[in-house]
């Protein structure tokens, strides 16, 4: 009988390791980032990079025209989320409007991969939330082969009701795959993700509990704002703190007002467990499998929503750490564009036309950009040096328009975050563009290599997450 259960329980746990690998990529393979392109995408890519090219040199004003309108028009959604955000707050919902009756059990799963040096601190943070011990499911989600964590998390007294999951070696080694396989074993009926550096708000449980209540059975899921710890040290870590507080003390709450999808961040986003179940869970093939569940989920008609109890996290201090995440996330959200793009009347028809339009804004923008930036400022210096080389008033007026309105949006940021340092990162904003060109170019080649391939971020390096106060 004891070696029947134990048979039982490797197939199962076969099962589970091959449905986190592949369950999505077999049920519906055209959501799924396994495949790089289709073939029409090619042929239509190199039709409009043709046209494109045909138009630049027979009518050079027009494509300069259609870049002054889309730049125009992508300064213009940013303003306005600028400018929302220090909107009066709406008022706070009546008690009724909160979640009532018994709390659900709330599955807690937290990944850590290579961060033996960050499981005390994760630990005390999970035992910081204010919601009932036995009420949450806690996963600490582990590789087979990763020996230095796996002793650790051993060796920590971890909250009640904790338990470690060992995910099986495979390919692909993605963060995604590995929460799959852990959602397999969950029991709650919402779902959250929290990694090894993260610090949560203690409230911040119950505040996504009372925005599914408030919203209503087709709220799918609710991001908490993602907020960067200043004493990782630099002037790297002080840029991306800015970026972020842009991403989500601004972009993020217009974005949920206006009911348009939303590019989650990788953690700290908050799911109904039946709506992450029916969107076939994460895409362990996409390497920002968060921007890519935002958009599935709502394809699938949930609404995504935003709520304010933060998580702080740590930015990377250094410059190759930096561009080692920066090319991992360009290379997903190209991964999740080309996915989108696969059949774009159907994704038009699920996400709405406005859905559609604003996806291409925030996705699509963000990818343009990074390639952008890199050769706009080297035209911008390169103008400023050269007595030859003349760009006309309408180039200079758009550069310093986008400039004005990245300023805007951080000091804005840092007005809502009430942290002025913030906004002394606008000062040195278009030297820290650049590097995302960079970042894209080696997102390119990575994509046509290694398209799979998880570059790990190093956490424990701020004071604040590697302290389990």
């Amino acid at each position: 009988m004891r070696t029947g259960k134990l048979q039982d329980e490797q197939s199962a746990m076969e099962r589970a390791e091959r449905a986190a690998r592949f369950s999505l990529a077999h049920a519906a393979p055209i959501l799924s980032a396994r495949r790089r392109f289709y073939i029409t995408q090619i042929m239509v890519l190199l039709i409009l990079s043709g046209v494109c090219l045909a138009a630049l040199l027979a009518a050079p004003l027009a494509i300069r025209i259609a870049l002054f309108v889309l730049f125009s028009v992508f300064t213009l959604w940013r303003l306005l989320a600028a400018a929302s955000a220090l909107s009066p707050p709406a008022p706070d919902a009546p008690a009724s409007t909160g979640w009532q009756g018994e709390l659900p059990i709330y599955t807690i799963l937290c990944p850590l991969y290579r961060e033996a040096n960050m499981v005390e601190a994760i630990a005390g943070r999970l035992r910081r939330l204010d919601y009932p011990a036995n009420k949450l499911d806690l996963k600490i989600v582990l590789e087979a082969d990763d020996a230095d964590t796996l002793n650790a998390a051993k060796k920590i007294e971890w909250p009640a009701q904790a338990e470690i999951i060992v995910v099986p070696a495979g390919t692909p080694r993605t963060k995604p795959k590995a929460l799959n396989y852990a959602l397999t074993f969950a029991r709650g009926q919402f779902v959250t993700i929290y990694d090894a550096e993260d610090a949560p708000d203690p409230r911040q449980l119950r505040a996504a509990l009372d925005a599914f209540a408030a919203g209503g059975e087709d709220m799918g899921c609710v991001q908490a704002p993602l907020l960067i710890d200043g004493d990782g040290g630099g002037w790297i870590s002080s840029q991306f703190a800015a970026e972020y507080a842009v991403q989500f003390l601004t972009l993020m709450p217009f974005l949920a007002r206006l009911g348009a999808p939303l590019m989650l961040g990788g953690t700290s986003n908050h799911f109904r467990a039946s709506a992450l179940s029916a969107a076939g869970a994460w895409d362990p093939f996409n390497v920002t499998e968060d921007a890519d569940i935002g958009y599935r989920l709502a394809r699938d008609g949930w609404r995504l929503g935003a709520i304010t109890p933060p998580t702080w996290e740590e930015a990377p201090a250094r410059l190759w750490p930096w561009l080692r995440q920066r090319t991992r996330w360009i290379k997903g959200h190209i991964q999740t564009w080309l996915v989108l793009m696969r059949d774009p009347p159907a994704t038009m028809r699920e996400l709405g036309a406005s859905g559609f339009f604003a996806m291409q804004i925030m996705l699509g923008g963000s990818i343009v950009s990074a390639f952008a930036h890199g050769p706009i400022f080297a035209a911008l210096a390169y103008a400023l040096v050269s007595p030859t080389f003349n760009l006309s008033a309408v180039d200079w007026s758009l550069a310093l328009a986008g400039y004005a309105t990245a300023a805007y949006s951080v000091t804005t940021a840092s007005v809502v975050l009430r942290d002025r340092r913030i906004a002394l990162a606008a000062l040195t904003m278009p030297l820290y563009w650049p590097l995302s060109t960079i970042a894209a170019l080696m997102a390119a080649l990575d994509l046509a290599i290694r398209p799979h391939y998880w570059a790990k971020t190093e956490h424990g390096l701020s004071t604040r997450s590697s302290n389990p106060a």
